[in-house]
């Protein structure tokens, strides 16, 4: 349980207050002083929107760069005296200061002990610092920036209010390119809430669908109106995740806004980024009809080459006179056939000839040719028993013995009187059978066939 202040006694911290025990104003305040006056001091950096200087003291508001903060600012006399022709109204400058609160009146400002102008030599440090962290990162590489479109169908346009800019652009654009069609976003171009606005415009104009390319451009002006809006670390970044193509024209040739690194394409002046963003529609005519007269003698020349090809063909004999190839090839035919002809008849009579030899070798090799020749078969036995087995050898055969005698037409019965062991000759010779090539010599001396030729 809490301990209670004693009657009279006053809370010792602020959470001991209670409707019944308040703390007098005067406890607050010096509290809130006593707490204020513990912290430390700090520089800060931001631009003067106020700047006044009475009896000796500068007065002055203190606005941030990026947001909408402000903050009162006091120099006392010491401190003013040394500000007189360095800072003014709209300086940026950066100041030592640490928190004061005034008991009386319960207002807290800000006691500067040292401010000094920011010089255009320090921003531009900052810039080039940053765009050396920026190439570090890759962002500026040359492989990652994208190709405009040839003919986009909607280009966005962020550029001031009733800018010169915005007028050179579109007048330009249109002059190369009529049917060109803008979507526009007039933002802040200098000051403290250029780069928000900026890049607020880019964000949507990148989310609509029809836009394919987005310029930003700003006319020319002085170093820090151009260069510092369009080299904020959160615009610039927020440029490098667009996904459409942007075209940056900020009209300042002698130093670049870090901007111009980052955006796709850089055009040195808003009228160059018109010139990029839309071809030329009269030079595009003039290509059209240039290709036009070419591929037509390009035509031409095929339509004579393929006619020259033709003649030359039809002058050829054998499409000139195409009978005469029928007429070749029927002679060709012709003789093949004549040839095919006589050579079927010789090989026809020469098998014919074949044959018949071969039909005289078979007939002269016959059992009836060699009876007819005069030559017997004689066999055992004879009568009503049927012939026996063929006479081969003569000392076989008993006297008296019938036998059987096949000749060339007809049968004969016979009995063997005498029995004669030798050979043909009458001499005595082993039993052997006659060859063929003896009959054949046999016969061809002594023998003829029916026709009177010698077999």
């Amino acid at each position: 349980m809490d301990e209670q202040p004693a009657p009279g006694a006053l809370p010792a911290t602020a959470a001991g207050t209670a409707p019944d025990s308040p703390w007098p104003l005067r406890v607050l305040s010096e509290n809130l002083k006593r707490y204020f006056e513990r912290a430390p001091e700090a520089w800060i950096e931001g631009q003067l929107i106020e700047f006044k200087v009475i009896r000796g003291n500068a007065w002055m508001t203190l606005r941030d760069l990026d947001a909408d903060y402000s903050l009162p600012v006091t120099a006392w006399r010491n401190v003013a005296s040394t500000l007189e022709g360095t800072v003014e109204q709209g300086s940026r400058v950066v100041a030592c200061v640490k928190p004061s609160f005034y008991t009386k009146t319960g207002r807290l400002s800000m006691i500067a002990s040292a401010m000094r102008p920011v010089g255009i030599g320090d921003l531009l440090a900052r810039v080039e610092k940053l765009r050396r962290a920026l190439g570090a990162e890759g962002l500026t590489a040359e492989a990652r920036k994208r190709p405009l479109p040839v003919l986009p169908h909607l280009i966005g346009l962020v550029t001031g209010r009733d800018s010169d800019a915005m007028k050179d652009v579109m007048r330009n654009a249109h002059l190369r390119w009529p049917a060109a069609r803008f979507e526009v976003r007039e933002v802040a171009v200098q000051g403290a809430n250029a780069p928000r606005e900026v890049m607020a415009a880019v964000a949507e104009l990148d989310a609509h669908p029809e836009v394919d390319v987005i310029v930003i451009a700003r006319g020319g002006g002085a170093l820090e109106e151009v260069i510092l809006p369009f080299s904020d670390e959160a615009l610039v970044r927020a440029v490098a995740q667009a996904s459409t193509p942007v075209v940056s024209a900020i009209g300042h040739e002698a130093d670049r806004p870090v901007l111009d690194d980052v955006a796709d394409v850089r055009a040195s002046t808003p009228t160059d980024a018109a010139k990029r963003i839309v071809p030329d529609a009269a030079a595009e005519r003039e290509a059209i009809g240039g290709a036009r007269l070419r591929l037509a003698s390009g035509v031409e020349r095929l339509v004579l080459t393929e006619a020259q090809h033709l003649a030359a063909l039809r002058s050829r004999p054998v499409l000139a006179q195409p009978e005469r190839m029928v007429d070749e090839r029927a002679q060709d035919l012709d003789r093949f056939r004549e040839r095919a002809r006589t050579s079927l008849g010789g090989r026809l009579d020469r098998e014919n000839d074949a044959v018949g030899h071969l039909r005289a070798r078979v007939r002269s090799l016959s059992p009836q040719k060699t009876l007819d020749r005069g030559y017997a078969v004689v066999r055992h036995g004879g009568g009503t028993g049927g012939p026996g087995p063929v006479v081969r050898d003569a000392g076989r055969v008993a006297v008296g013995e019938r036998l059987d005698i096949l000749v060339a037409s007809g049968r004969l019965g016979a009995v063997a009187e005498e029995v004669h062991t030798g050979g043909i000759g009458g001499a005595e010779e082993t039993d052997r059978k006659p060859t063929t090539d003896e009959y054949d010599q046999h016969d061809a001396t002594d023998e003829t066939d029916e026709n009177g030729e010698t077999a």
